[in-house]
């Protein structure tokens, strides 16, 4: 026991005693009205700041998925309109804020987004900037199609209408990054290809990335070079590739046919490839020809004009290009696809021989109605 509680006879002094016990006891009531009362006033200021900022934001993980469309033009006010009535950010003075604070504002582009509903601007601002979160639409041109063919595809796809695209072409001609040897045609400088678009759609900027492409691709396989080794301009080996990649789907078979091509306009006779009357008809439905078809009046009309046609009919892939450029070293003249399913095509050096092989097509036709 401390002397402090003991008496002058050595005894317990309960005076003292109870004195101290009093006063330990005020400090710790003390104590506790503090530690009380701040904790009290902490709830009462959490609960103001969560208060003031839920007023104009959200705080938590969030709730379902959802996909925004930004049009191409939006500014960032835009943008949280946008996003404020898709329920993802609770108001646009959150998200224009928190843009600014990110410092990279200016980055969050137009396009569609992946996003979730109900999340701090903050969050929403990082998943925009985050490209795993962006709507890409996949668009496949198949090789040798022509431009209305991909156009039809773009819009079925896109949804912008098939004329739109038409007039995007016709107005951005001289934007779109065409070679310096072109001749005024687009057709055949739309390289083929699965694409990623993004939306909304421009198609200006889809037709400059797959003109972008077949440069890429023209310079890898050196074209123009390689043009000039066997006597062609870039363009005729263009055009030459955009029939080889409509004729036949067999790249085995693709230099036999630049071959019969070659050799024919060496001989001074007509190419009479089914191909270029069908460009010059618009008609792709069937890959014959009827006699009146072959007397159509066009300068694409391989049946009545000598020579390649002006311009390309398709727009050729890697296989088929390469092909005008290195064809076959063979004296055929004719060919023909004898089964459609299978793409089996045979060649032949005389007439007598093809006309066997064209008999054989017949008989695959006749036995397959309506295919021919």
């Amino acid at each position: 026991m401390s002397p402090a509680f003991i008496d002058n006879d050595g005894r317990l002094d309960w005076r003292k005693i109870g004195y101290h016990a009093r006063s330990a006891f005020a400090v710790l009531l003390s104590l506790a009205v503090l530690v009380g009362g701040g904790w009290f006033i902490y709830g009462k200021a959490n609960d103001a700041y969560i208060a003031w900022r839920t007023t104009d934001d959200y705080i938590g993980e969030g709730g379902d998925p959802v996909e925004v469309l930004i049009p191409r033009g939006a500014g960032i006010t835009h943008m949280g309109d946008l996003l404020t009535e898709a329920g993802v950010v609770k108001s646009t003075k959150a998200f224009r804020e928190a843009a600014q604070e990110s410092g990279e504002a200016e980055k969050i582009s137009y396009g569609r987004y992946k996003l979730v509903k109900e999340i701090p601007a903050e969050r929403a601002v990082a998943m925009m900037l985050d490209p795993a979160n962006r709507v890409l639409l996949e668009v496949t041109f198949p090789e040798g199609t022509t431009a209305g063919s991909q156009w039809q595809t773009l819009s079925a796809k896109t949804g912008v209408p098939f004329a739109d695209i038409q007039a995007a072409a016709t107005a951005s001609f001289a934007e779109l990054g065409l070679p310096e040897w072109q001749t005024g045609y687009l057709e055949g400088f739309l390289f083929p290809a699965k694409y990623q678009v993004a939306e909304p759609v421009d198609p200006k900027a889809v037709m400059r990335t797959q003109v972008s492409q077949f440069k890429r691709i023209a310079e890898r396989i050196s074209l123009e070079g390689r043009a000039a080794e066997i006597g062609r301009t870039p363009m005729e080996v263009l055009i030459t590739a955009s029939i080889i990649a409509r004729e036949v789907s067999n790249p085995a078979d693709q230099p036999m046919v630049a071959a019969v091509i070659y050799n024919r306009l060496k001989q001074d006779m007509p190419l009479q490839m089914d191909s270029s009357v069908h460009y010059a008809l618009g008609k792709f439905g069937k890959v014959t020809t009827t006699a009146a078809d072959r007397e159509v009046d066009s300068p694409y009309n391989t049946y009545r004009n000598k020579g390649l046609p002006p311009a390309p009919i398709s727009n050729p892939g890697q296989t088929a290009l390469e092909a005008a450029l290195a064809p076959s070293e063979s004296d055929v003249l004719y060919f023909v696809t004898v089964d459609l399913d299978s793409g089996e095509t045979k060649f032949a050096a005389t007439y007598e021989e093809h006309e066997a092989n064209v008999q054989q097509f017949q008989a695959w036709c006749q036995a397959n109605t309506g295919r021919c």
